[in-house]
């Protein structure tokens, strides 16, 4: 999923308690979420222009807004997550209060992660006991705290992370864990938030939601009889004997680490507005300017030993004849790139690893051959001109696994967005082949990679296969990540005030798919839109 000292801390001085409408009741969830859609954008989106930061259809949901850069031209971390941490009772409306401020932050990338996906794994006497209303979930110890602070740390420093996912009803986890990534604010609820010295040291933002005991009591017998299959004794029971007593010794005490105490929950909108407005102000200061940094570095230096170019061989240097032609009509085009990537992919698993393997040919003599000694192979291609590689890689691999990251540009600020991405489990484990049809500036080449090392895939197990790069592009992935290896055709000197490659291919996406090329910033690798 290699971090740098971020930012460390956002406090609002002293511990305000802010008072303004009424409560509003929440249920407790895990999950990725974004603005609704018919919430006015604070900001325009990748487009653009003023549009809603996600489309849904009958299976998929397309985000319109992405994620900027969270990493500098180094390609490492400089921009941790806002961690905000909520606090609060049982039933006292946090994750209300947490999706009011989702609503009015109007930001992508927005992660709300519950307290209560990490409870303990129970024993079989701790499963009696609470089938019997006999345990207590509200005590420090019903809680991993260990697996929850290196949860929220890695997601903090942009790692990818696994969620256990626990069942009310059997007081267990289930089988499959949820996957979490590409977090620009985490809001972080629970009633044990302030309870550990290691994860508050991760909350940039601490809030206590002040609910009445009653409201709580009441929202507690809805909540766990619609919701958790118990009856209403049982609630009782629990709420006297456990949830009461843990309130009053673990929970209440911790209000006074908070920087916002906030009455009556979820509809205490002056509260809620001055901590949109804090933590607008924060992502205001991380924000990153990658590709203005890039295009003005390594000037005049040497190509990296990282690069390899094939030999320009009278075929090779015929097919780049034939595709830069402008000329070329749309089949021949799509025809000889095609044999081209096949040429270019054979030539990249030359540097997959191999060991000695010695073999019995059918004259019962042996053969000193070569196998591939690695984990597995992956193909990850940046959409949607990366896509066009993948039937070369899928006809010298069998049985590849394939991987897609979309990154556009933001028309207003010149940088790459991660818009979407789907990888293969346990892609740490193998090689992957990063694959893309033109590099220039390198922009999103080293995004695609650093969504990779996010995921733990090991930086010299990467490799970036590409038809065309300008140097530029070289130096910059390079320069970031000197463990990759960098495989091309054809490296051109230089680009044009509009980041094309010079002399280049022209937009390879365009004239592969036949569409129309863009207005404006034309880097091909970062403005193609996904095939349908």
């Amino acid at each position: 999923m290699t971090t740098l000292p971020g930012y460390t801390g956002a406090r609002i001085s002293g511990c305000w308690a802010l008072q303004s409408g009424g409560g509003g009741s929440g249920e407790d969830s895990l999950d990725r979420l974004l603005p609704p859609v018919n919430y006015p954008r604070r900001k325009s989106t990748t487009l653009g222009k003023t549009e809603p930061p996600l489309l849904r259809t009958g299976t998929r949901t397309i985000y319109t807004a992405g994620r900027p850069p969270w990493y500098n031209e180094h390609g490492t971390q400089s921009k941790e997550a806002f961690v905000i941490g909520l606090c609060g009772g049982s039933a006292s409306g946090k994750t209300t209060v947490a999706n009011k401020i989702i609503e009015a932050l109007d930001v992508p990338w927005v992660v709300l992660l519950s307290m209560d996906s990490f409870y303990k794994v129970l024993s079989p006497e701790e499963q009696a006991l609470a089938a019997s209303n006999d345990y207590n979930f509200d005590h420090p110890g019903a809680f991993d705290f260990q697996l929850l602070v290196t949860t929220l740390r890695k997601l903090k420093q942009g790692k990818s992370v696994k969620i256990p996912v626990y069942d009310f009803t059997t007081h267990g986890r289930q089988k499959e864990w949820k996957n979490v990534y590409g977090a620009s604010v985490i809001i972080f609820e629970g009633i044990m938030a302030f309870a550990d010295k290691e994860l508050l040291q991760l909350l940039d933002m601490k809030i206590f939601v002040d609910t009445d005991s009653d409201i709580r009591l009441v929202r507690r017998l809805k909540r766990d009889i619609s919701e958790r299959g118990r009856d209403i004794e049982g609630v009782i029971k629990q709420y006297n004997k456990f949830v009461k007593p843990a309130f009053e010794q673990y929970i209440e005490p911790t209000m006074r680490l908070a920087d916002i105490v906030v009455p009556r929950g979820g509809g205490n909108m002056v509260a809620i507005d001055l901590i949109v407005q804090h933590v607008h102000s924060q992502l205001e200061e991380r924000e990153l300017s990658v590709r203005a940094l890039l295009a003005s570095a390594h000037q005049s230096q040497p190509l990296p030993q990282t690069l390899s170019v094939m030999e320009s061989t009278p075929q090779v240097r015929g097919l780049h004849t034939i595709i830069r032609n402008k000329d070329t009509s749309r089949d021949e085009f799509i025809f000889y790139s095609k044999r081209l990537m096949r040429l270019l992919i054979e030539h990249a698993l030359s540097f997959l690893p191999s060991k000695r393997s010695m073999v019995q040919t059918p004259q019962g003599h042996e053969y000193e051959g070569r196998t591939f000694s690695g984990k597995g192979i992956t193909g990850v291609s940046v959409l949607r001109a990366g896509e066009t590689m993948e039937p070369a890689l899928r006809a010298v691999c069998k049985d590849v696994r394939i991987g897609k990251i979309l990154i556009q540009t933001n028309l207003d600020s010149g940088e790459p967005e991660l818009h979407y991405l789907r990888l293969p489990k346990d892609i740490s484990e193998d090689h992957v082949i990063l694959m893309d049809s033109t590099v220039s500036t390198g922009a999103a080449a080293m995004m695609a990679i650093r969504v990779l090392l996010d995921h733990d895939v090991q930086e010299e197990n990467i490799l970036l296969v590409s038809l065309l790069m300008a140097e530029l592009g070289v130096h910059s992935v390079a320069y970031a990540f000197p463990r990759v290896k960098i495989i091309t055709t054809a490296v051109d000197k230089s680009l044009d005030d509009f980041l094309h490659v010079i002399p280049g291919i022209g937009d390879f996406g365009d004239r592969y798919f036949g569409t129309d090329a863009p207005s404006s910033w034309s880097d091909e690798e970062d403005q193609e839109l996904p095939s349908c």
